[in-house]
């Protein structure tokens, strides 16, 4: 990587200008999503492994219909439901054993996923959510059949409270990890930078030089590969034949292409645009840069994913209350002589104690904010999000493709004494029409956007590192950098100079040899990027750019947004060293790009958020994903995290709440004056509380996450 980013300075001294018309003939990463269908569900050691598979998403949504049907009956032959409710049920025979032989069937089946998280958080000694439900339900299913057998009393008859409990946390699970799917994987998404296959140079039994295409994964150290034009450098290498403009943006960040000649190194996944190379490799697999970058995703996302959910850490401190309730039930009851009743009393305590609205409370809001913020244009594909973002005080752009447009723009147009600015620029669009070089591009769009006459140019020609050259009007016009200048003998102009300072790419126009005018192209910022970072400081957010480009041009575009900070000439290892650094400080970082180079620094920030134009491994190592490539979108974020993160701790206070007042209630505190809360009251107050905390997170739709 050193070589990559040798002297990054000196990319932005010179115009190395050609034509890139075979550019357009490399695939599109975006080609390789559709396999990369795996949902990288973050770790989820207290919740049985119910993993992050899509395929895990199905069976969680079949598992809860066909859980539904049979339910059903459970429900409604259940004696007990049926004495709250107050409706008879029919004198058959067979009728008594519906419910225990559907429950037990529930337990065994539905409730599996929650008896072996249960197992797994016992394992972990972190109980948590899966515990309590687990707990509940193991208890309802003993205690009812001992009810049905006639062992215990009628009263702990909760066949159907069973029934309703498996449902509904099977109902929580599936929105919770629906709302999780990832429909792209970071690791699938590197991979696919490769080429498919890589062409072998090597000679036959006569010396004859012979090509053979093999897989990437063959090559060994030593072995020199052909790289065509528009073709991707299969491995990591040293150029021994040929020069081209390579394409690192997707490594290095770089808004440009870059000039690689004999001896210079070259990267697995760059791009040559114009002409052919061949590459002695020098490192394959694992050795290479890009296997490099995706170990510092992979260890980023591991790390990150540890964080401990919200609901788990109300869930464990309620399953010890509700632990502790059931063993004080228990033994006060039996003190007081009351056996029968302390059975009764301890088992109705650890039935009530899991709330089915502290199972719906985080998946609900979960589920509602991410739909909402799907049609305001913002993904959320990482739940922590909702919780993380309301606490960043630092937001870390990336400058190319996210503060700026990521492709160049004419910015200034100068002409010498005899011809005019508008004359200048008409004749160097005239020149590079039939080029594809991005600046060439950017030089015909501004003529049209000034309305220019362009004239007809015949006999084009391109020079790689010098410049192109065509006829108009019987004149020959050239447009380059300095080697040009160097060529023809020429002095440039006097504003030349401080266009180069501020980091722009000068460009020269010649009319036969006769020099009379130059245009400075940048990259463009976002007229949208001054509003984000003033309305990211009103809010007291720290903004900090990096970027992979030279310093005068990382300076001259942070001093027309305003950030606070600056990091320029960045390698991709030191945006994610650099995310720790700030971390380090005790900072809540966010991180915003949309490049390969981006991806390390994203997963391992706190917050990732990715432009939704940007790589596809960017927006699978982000945790955010805007549609848009609006980097007020990042307002939004903040909007959405404080009220998702404000309905979540409304919710689970009710819930909580629930727990905290039932539970005592249902162990008998108030029996000395004559009240103990019925069965009844709690099923009733059960599902009031899952209505409330229902309703309240629909509230969230209500929310705007336009940009202001």
């Amino acid at each position: 990587m050193n070589e990559l980013t040798r002297n990054p300075a000196d990319r932005h001294d010179h115009a190395d200008h050609h034509d890139h018309a075979s550019h357009h003939d490399r695939s599109d990463p975006a080609d390789h999503t559709n396999h990369a269908d795996h949902s990288s569900h973050s770790d989820h050691s207290g919740h049985g492994g119910h993993g992050g598979h899509h395929d895990h998403v199905g069976q969680f949504r079949r598992l809860f219909w066909v859980m539904l049907v049979i339910a059903i009956p459970v429900v409604i032959a259940s004696r007990q439901f049926a004495m709250i409710i107050g409706y008879p049920l029919p004198q058959w025979p067979w009728l008594v054993w519906v419910s225990p032989v559907l429950g037990t069937i529930m337990y065994g089946w539905g409730g599996r996923p929650f008896l072996t998280g249960a197992v797994s958080e016992l394992r972990a000694r972190r109980p948590g959510m899966m515990l309590l439900i687990a707990l509940a339900i193991t208890v309802a299913f003993f205690a009812s059949w001992g009810a049905s057998l006639s062992v215990l009393d009628s009263q702990l008859d909760f066949w159907w409270e069973l029934a309703l409990l498996i449902v509904i946390m099977l109902l929580g699970h599936w929105i919770e990890m629906r709302s999780l799917a990832q429909t792209t994987s970071a690791l699938d998404s590197l991979a696919a930078l490769l080429p498919d296959e890589a062409e072998l140079v090597s000679s036959d039994a006569h010396g004859a030089e012979q090509i053979e295409r093999i897989a990437p994964a063959d090559l060994t150290t030593g072995m020199t590969v052909l790289v065509r034009p528009g073709g991707a450098v299969p491995a990591d290498g040293r150029i021994v034949d040929g020069a081209a403009e390579l394409d690192e943006s997707m490594i290095t960040g770089e808004s440009r292409t870059v000039r690689r000649s004999v001896g210079d190194q070259v990267v697995a996944g760059t791009v040559a645009t114009d002409s052919g190379l061949r590459v002695q490799v020098t490192a394959t697999g694992d050795d290479t840069a890009l296997a490099g970058i995706q170990r510092l995703v992979q260890q980023a996302q591991n790390s990150s994913s540890r964080a401990q959910r919200l609901a788990d850490r109300a869930a464990a401190w309620l399953f010890w209350f509700a632990l502790g309730a059931g063993v004080i039930t228990a033994v006060v009851w039996s003190l007081l002589g009351s056996p029968d009743d302390a059975v009764i009393r301890t088992i109705t305590v650890l039935v009530i104690a899991c709330p089915h609205a502290l199972g719906l409370a985080i998946p609900l809001v979960v589920s509602i904010a991410t739909e909402r913020a799907a049609k305001g244009g913002v993904l959320i594909k990482d739940r922590l999000a909702l919780e993380t973002m309301r606490r960043v005080d630092t937001v870390l752009f990336d400058k190319t493709g996210t503060l700026t447009k990521g492709e160049p723009t004419v910015t200034d147009v100068v002409g010498s004494d005899q011809f005019d600015a508008d004359r200048t620029l008409a004749l160097a669009a005239a020149a590079e029409a039939d080029s594809e070089h991005p600046l060439a591009r950017a030089i015909v769009q501004a003529a049209g956007r000034k309305a220019l006459a362009v004239p007809a140019a015949t006999d084009f020609s391109s020079s790689p590192a010098v410049g192109v050259s065509a006829t108009v009007d019987g004149h020959r016009i050239r447009v380059g950098g300095p080697r040009l200048l160097a060529e023809m003998g020429r002095q440039e102009l006097d504003a030349v100079a401080g266009w180069r300072e501020r980091g722009s790419t000068v460009l020269h126009v010649l009319d036969d040899d006769q020099l009379i005018g130059a245009l400075a192209l940048a990259d463009e910022v976002r007229p949208e990027s001054v509003s984000a970072v003033d309305d990211l400081h009103r809010l007291g957010i720290e903004v900090v750019m990096i970027t992979g480009d030279a310093e005068p041009v990382a300076r001259a575009v942070a001093d027309r947004i305003g950030v606070d900070r600056v990091y320029a000439e960045v390698r991709p290892e030191d945006k994610a060293e650099t995310v720790a650094a700030l971390q380090a400080e005790h900072r809540t970082v966010a991180m915003v790009g949309d490049g390969v180079n981006d991806a390390p620094a994203l997963a391992r920030a706190d917050v990732g958020i990715a432009i939704g134009a940007g790589t596809d491994v960017a927006i699978a190592s982000a945790g955010v994903i805007l549609a848009s490539s609006d980097p007020r979108s990042v307002l939004s974020v903040i909007r959405l995290s404080v009220a998702g993160y404000r309905k979540m701790r409304q919710n689970l206070a009710w819930a909580a709440g629930y727990n905290l007042i039932s539970v005592p209630l249902a162990a008998g505190v108030l029996a000395p004056i004559g009240f103990v809360l019925p069965m009844s009251v709690g099923a009733i107050l059960m599902s009031l509380s899952t209505i409330i905390v229902a309703g309240n997170a629909q509230l969230l739709r209500r929310l705007d996450l336009r940009p202001r």
